[in-house]
């Protein structure tokens, strides 16, 4: 069906949906629904909804040209049709539709409204200048699915204490599992929210996913892991984007937020060197933080540390940093495994670089230890004995 001449419908993308989705299903509880102008204005200036913690109003502003003609021309009762990718998502009865400052709504979201940073000028190219308000439903399955997955897995376990986390893995390196391994001493459960951006930087999801499974079928007590797709729109940005992790983790279920001390939003609460408001914040809405410190690999002490348990200075750390270990992806080098586990670079690499070599076979058996038996290898296989190879240290 052809609906761009239509004037009862609004066009939004995949981001939009997902987020009308998550507060339709309680995950931004107690925002429930789509804040009208005065409700929007008073969030926005007190940055609270129903005495919790509210960064900035909910609203929807979709961008285009026939959106916002269409927004203008709304009657409170109309019925409006949601369209996403040219198919039917939804239906929204209009209440009322108002005029917005997209500049101001950036502001609101990031902090800042500086255009040189490509998020700013991301978000503010997608935000128009007419806000609808109203009742509405949304058909958007991934979400219902991680609610019910959750769910499923606390009530199966019986767990009382459920540990979040926010991870991008991009990629999954020695420091990640560090903080796994530490959170699961303290909790019956960890649920890993595997960030899914609507915006392709650094590896796929499918890749994360897959390492992060390889680490936990493999590695951890699987039975007290659960990842969990977290589709993290532009709403979860900025010095906002902590108090947003701890409301949907709180409606997901669980009790604690753990949270790096480098975290920016935690640095946007440090007032005369004490950290002030974050923590009241996090007793309003309900759940609670943990902090972990940065962690990084010590050439003295030969092993994973952070600034309380190495006394070694910091020309002496290895960090875990995203674009230089991307770097060496990105050129098809095996990181070394003090940085990523081998199983992990195995997968990676053979998933970016499918049949590069010519003949795989060939070199294998000519470098590899074979036991007498000879048997066709995979790419990952070729690869994870490379990296058994390169850790090999009696000749050096």
């Amino acid at each position: 069906m052809n609906y761009s001449k239509r004037n009862d419908t609004l066009f939004i993308d995949k981001e939009a949906l997902s987020s009308l989705a998550l507060v339709q299903e309680g995950l931004l509880s107690p925002v429930t629904g789509l804040m009208c102008e005065d409700e929007a204005r008073e969030v926005d200036k007190c940055h609270k909804y129903k005495d919790i913690p509210m960064p900035y109003s909910f609203i929807l502003t979709p961008k285009g040209k026939l959106n916002e003609k269409n927004i203008q021309n709304f009657k409170d009762g109309d019925i409006v049709h949601l369209i996403c990718d040219n198919k039917k998502v939804g239906e929204l009865k209009v209440e009322e539709t108002f005029k917005i400052n997209p500049k101001e709504r950036v502001l609101n979201i990031y902090g800042t409204d500086d255009m040189s940073q490509p998020a700013i000028k991301r978000a503010f190219n997608r935000i128009g200048e007419w806000a609808v308000s109203g009742t509405y439903n949304v058909e958007y399955k991934p979400i219902k699915r991680s609610i019910e997955t959750v769910q499923e897995r606390i009530e199966d376990s019986g767990a009382k204490k459920v540990s979040a986390l926010m991870l991008g893995a991009n990629p999954l390196h020695r420091a990640h599992e560090r903080v796994i391994r530490q959170t699961l001493d303290s909790c019956d459960l960890l649920i890993i929210f595997l960030m899914k951006p609507f915006t392709k930087e650094g590896l796929s999801f499918e890749i994360r996913n897959e390492t992060l499974d390889i680490l936990v079928d493999n590695f951890l007590p699987h039975n007290r892991v659960l990842v969990v797709p977290f589709e993290n729109s532009y709403i979860f940005a900025g010095y906002n984007e902590l108090i947003l992790d701890a409301i949907v983790a709180k409606n997901y279920g669980c009790t604690r937020l753990i949270v790096g001390r480098n975290h920016r939003a935690l640095g946007m609460t440090y007032i005369q060197n004490k950290i002030s408001t974050v923590f009241d914040t996090f007793k309003d809405i309900g759940i609670k933080i943990s902090l972990f410190d940065e962690y990084v690999y010590c050439d003295l002490c030969k092993t994973i540390v952070n600034n309380n348990t190495c006394p070694h200075g910091q020309h002496h750390h290895i960090h875990y940093h995203y674009r230089p270990l991307m770097e060496l992806i990105r050129n098809g080098i095996v990181p070394p495994t003090i940085l990523i586990r081998k199983e992990v670079s195995a997968h990676i690499l053979s998933s970016l670089y499918p049949k590069r070599f010519k003949n795989l076979q060939e070199t294998y058996d000519m470098l590899m230890p074979s036991g007498g038996i000879l048997e066709e290898k995979s790419e990952k296989e070729f690869y994870i004995k490379l990296i058994e190879l390169y850790q090999t240290t009696s000749l050096t």
